[in-house]
């Protein structure tokens, strides 16, 4: 993982937000998380904004994704965003310590706001098949034959144009959420 800081500023970069939320307070989160969401989307460079609600406890994790580093600073530092912030004290605390940036595809396993290890290599790679597999099959079927007279190079982009932006934004996320507990188990249980 990476600080914002180090990353380039042209790159596209994904940063987690871990709040703690005070207990009995949730309902009122979850309705602010909806306004400031809404908010970011609006903010140049925003390219989306997910929330990870805890199964136990009262972490939430926000997981936003930026077309470039410097766009992102400009968010987190914004009046806009400061505003959202003096809407929820009381209710929860954004824990800074815990922020995470990356600008890799590691993030499709990594745990925002812990130090929990990423599952073992052959479990992200069956995971990986069983959300690429179908898109593949997809590919195959619906634009390969339509593309058949393409020169070779044309033909090749057009599979990971369309893969890696679904398996990203669509496919990996769900996956990882449906999969947690296989691919996070709990030790001794």
């Amino acid at each position: 993982m990476s600080t914002t800081s180090e990353v380039r500023r042209g790159d596209p970069v994904t940063t987690v937000l871990t709040w703690e939320v005070r207990p009995g307070h949730e309902r009122e989160f979850e309705r602010w998380t909806q306004g400031i969401t809404r908010c970011a989307r609006r903010f140049p460079g925003n390219e989306g904004v997910s929330w990870l609600r805890p199964e136990d406890g009262h972490r939430y994790h926000a997981v936003l994704r930026w077309s470039d580093a410097h766009r992102l600073t400009a968010w987190l530092e914004s009046d806009e965003r400061a505003d959202w912030h003096e809407r929820i004290d009381g209710v929860a605390t954004e824990l800074g310590g815990e922020r995470q940036s990356t600008t890799g595809l590691e993030t499709w396993f990594s745990l925002p706001g812990t130090t929990v290890r990423p599952p073992v290599r052959w479990k992200m790679v069956l995971t990986t098949f069983l959300g690429a597999f179908p898109c593949t099959l997809l590919v195959q079927w619906l634009v390969t034959p339509r593309t058949a007279a393409w020169p070779l190079p044309l033909r090749a982009a057009v599979f990971p144009v369309v893969l890696l932006p679904v398996l990203t934004y669509l496919i990996m996320p769900v996956l990882s959420r449906l999969l947690r507990r296989w691919l996070y188990p709990v030790p001794g249980h």
